[in-house]
């Protein structure tokens, strides 16, 4: 597989990642053996990035992640995020008690370093600053080798990266959710920070699996997302006809063709689609391969006008923690 690295001097990670949620939660119940032999899969076909959080399965997630991988420290970027808390309102960045999610993840990880330390959410009740004040100690503690930000604003991108270098952004990216194209990328790109787009195959829906939405099983979060949701589900799949169209003229799948539309995007632009299967995290591996034409892009670009989509991504109550530049 490619590789990119993340921003001009950031580490060199794989083209493709992986994203570990679904291991753990929100889309189904979980299954150790499929997802054990998922993470060791990865690996042997080339990627590199590997992203968890604290909050995946209450910390499940983090444990899943450092006994399979931590074997296999040397071969891997592995990142991790704090923030997300259970209890109301639901974020905590109190720069009083980074370094104590830090080290609660270090120790669930079994390592004694993270590669790439991510804010999961913005507490605004804690200026920014104080909080990636915070995250820097960690860095001169030696315990993180880089710290990112998850879901910010340009703005708020632009007072952390002040305050110590970022090194990475995780937001929703895909081509049916493309908010940071308003201000994000291009504010990325100035500072030299990568873009890590999370969910970029819309949560399974660009690789033609989700054929009908009255289906989702237990514990799958789809089921409340409003584009998974009657007319703006069929709406939606109609427009999923112009992405197998341009899959047949490469010869790779719809997801491929996703992944692939975001690699067009820039240089330092590195999608984590999450898996909890085998045969998928294989087909993700291969889009590290495919090149669209400028001509393909425009389509796409077109087709997937936001003005086209049916449907919030999130529903109300879950915008409550997300920053995005206004239109």
């Amino acid at each position: 597989m490619q590789t990119r690295t993340l921003g001009p001097n950031g580490p060199e990670v794989s083209a493709i990642g992986l994203g570990c949620m679904s291991m753990s939660q929100s889309y189904g119940i979980a299954d150790p053996d499929e997802a054990e032999a998922t993470l060791l899969r990865a690996l042997e076909v080339g990627v590199t990035f590997f992203d968890t959080a604290n909050a995946y399965g209450n910390g499940h997630n983090e444990e899943l992640v450092g006994r399979v991988l931590g074997a296999h420290r040397d071969r891997i970027v592995l990142a991790t995020k704090f923030g997300i808390i259970r209890e109301k309102p639901g974020v905590d960045g109190h720069p009083d008690n980074v370094a104590g999610y830090c080290d609660g993840s270090l120790a669930r990880l079994g390592m004694d370093f993270i590669d790439l330390y991510y804010l999961h959410r913005v507490d605004k009740r804690v200026p920014i600053e104080d909080t990636v004040g915070a995250m820097g100690e960690l860095v001169r503690a030696g315990k993180v080798g880089a710290i990112g930000l998850s879901e910010v604003s340009s703005a708020t991108l632009r007072r952390a990266h002040a305050v110590h270098p970022i090194t990475a952004v995780q937001s929703e990216y895909s081509l049916w959710t493309r908010d940071v194209e308003r201000k994000l990328i291009g504010t990325c790109a100035e500072l030299g920070v990568a873009l890590v787009p999370f969910s970029p195959l819309g949560r399974g829906f660009f690789t033609g699996a989700v054929v009908d939405n009255t289906n989702f099983g237990k514990g799958d979060m789809r089921k409340n997302f409003p584009r998974f949701q009657g007319e703006n589900f069929e709406r939606n799949q109609r427009l999923l006809d112009g992405v197998k169209a341009v899959a047949a003229e490469v010869g790779a799948t719809p997801g491929q063709v996703a992944l692939g539309w975001l690699g067009a995007k820039g240089p330092h632009i590195v999608p984590i689609p999450g898996t909890k299967r085998v045969a998928r995290v294989e087909e993700n591996a291969g889009a590290g391969d495919v090149t669209l034409t400028a001509a393909q892009v425009a389509t796409l670009d077109e087709l997937f006008d936001p003005a086209n989509i049916a449907g919030e991504r999130y529903p109300a109550e879950m915008f409550r923690t997300i920053e995005t530049d206004e239109p």
